[in-house]
């Protein structure tokens, strides 16, 4: 019986397709899956892994913002001041003096604009505020004459419902935040004042430091994209100078020649101003400033002067977008308008203004970095020690 049953075994075993195992089997399975599906699920994994360490990165950024925004912030002053200090120091000047020149030459001219902006609209304010009521006068009084036939006192009923919606409690909060942003201020400048130090006088044992972070076949991969996206970083700085520069010059200049054709156009310098350092902003700085001037005129000038202003202002946006920008911009940070503009929206959308502030270069260097080490080209470079990416060629 167990004789027979062994034979019945062996001959099933020896008629039966045998199972492939090891590499064959494997070779099975992997030939059942279509290819195209094997593809996107190699590329699937890949991406959700980028995208992990992206999130990842993004909330200790947010956690951090405290130290990471006053940190970008030196980098963009440094990327500004670093050639004049390169410059000085090539002429025979101690590194140190060259230092201390730069700096203090920055916060004379911050704080000269500050002072100028505070005295001029100090001087104003008083006839801005009066100019202001008397033309939200008149706009009621022309609701209830138009063909609307609005009530004034009724309109005014629902803007006071508007005003009345910030209830105490919110006032009483935003005034108990007060000093505690003031602090979180005075905290961000020491340490953006002492970072744009560090990288003024020791840049090259900082970016050295960073790049022995690394691993030893990808130091020299880090150290030339690093270089390449600091030239980026410093074309991108300059470039924006310019653009506001020629932003603010533009509207100040038409807010100059309006004033001369009917009567004297206020605020003029404040306004020069507050547009050039709202060009820092991508997209949205120069508009917002733009409507300020065109407030300003509507209020003191009237509509038609509102009108000229408002057309000051759309032409030199339209030659910020159509020339500044793809030419210059374009050509210096290597990135779509496109990119940039859904760049700010990101940024603003995560970080508020500094977010806004930051994400044209953060894109431009990141976007340079990538491509310099995707190329390859770092592979051809003879392989000194490591030098500095802000030290001069």
């Amino acid at each position: 019986m167990i004789f027979r049953r062994r034979r019945t075994e062996e001959k099933l075993r020896s008629t039966s397709t045998p199972v492939p195992v090891g590499p064959a089997r494997k070779a099975q399975v992997e030939g059942a899956i279509p290819v195209p599906v094997e593809i996107a699920g190699q590329w699937a994994w890949r991406i959700l892994a980028i995208v992990g360490v992206l999130v990842v990165f993004g909330m200790l950024i947010i956690q951090l913002r405290e130290i990471v925004v006053p940190f970008m912030v030196a980098l963009l002053v440094s990327a500004l001041l670093v050639p004049l200090v390169n410059f000085l120091v090539r002429h025979r000047w101690p590194r140190g003096l060259a230092v201390a020149l730069a700096m203090v030459g920055t916060l004379a001219i911050v704080a000269g604009l500050i002072v100028l902006i505070v005295t001029q609209v100090r001087s104003g304010f008083p006839e801005l505020q009066s100019r202001s009521l008397d033309a939200y006068d008149q706009f009621l009084a022309w609701l209830e004459s138009s063909p609307l036939q609005v009530d004034g006192k009724e309109f005014d009923g629902y803007v006071q419902q508007v005003v009345d919606s910030f209830d105490n409690s919110a006032l009483l909060s935003g005034a108990l935040t007060v000093g505690t942003t003031a602090g979180h201020f005075v905290t961000g400048l020491l340490l953006t004042l002492f970072a744009t130090l560090f990288i003024l006088i020791d840049g090259k044992g900082i970016w050295g430091w960073i790049t022995r972070l690394f691993p030893r076949k990808a130091r020299a991969a880090v150290a030339d994209a690093g270089r390449a996206g600091w030239l980026t970083l410093t074309t991108f700085v300059r470039v924006q100078i310019f653009v506001a520069a020629v932003d603010a010059i533009g509207i100040g200049l038409g807010a100059w020649i309006t004033g001369l054709f009917f009567g004297g156009f206020p605020l003029v310098i404040p306004i020069t101003i507050a547009v050039f350092l709202g060009s820092f902003i991508p997209v949205v700085g120069a508009v917002v400033s733009g409507v300020l001037a065109v407030f300003v005129a509507l209020v003191f000038l009237g509509p038609v002067p509102a009108l000229i202003m408002l057309g000051v202002v759309l032409l030199v946006q339209q030659v910020e977008g159509h020339v500044l920008q793809p030419l210059v911009m374009g050509s210096a940070v290597k990135v779509h308008p496109l990119a940039v503009v859904f760049a700010v929206a990101a940024g603003a959308g995560i970080a508020g203004i500094p977010g806004a502030l930051f994400a044209v270069p953060v894109v431009a260097v990141v976007n340079v970095m990538v491509k310099y080490i995707a190329s390859g080209k770092w592979r051809a470079k003879p392989r000194p020690e490591l030098e500095d990416v802000v030290s001069p060629a």
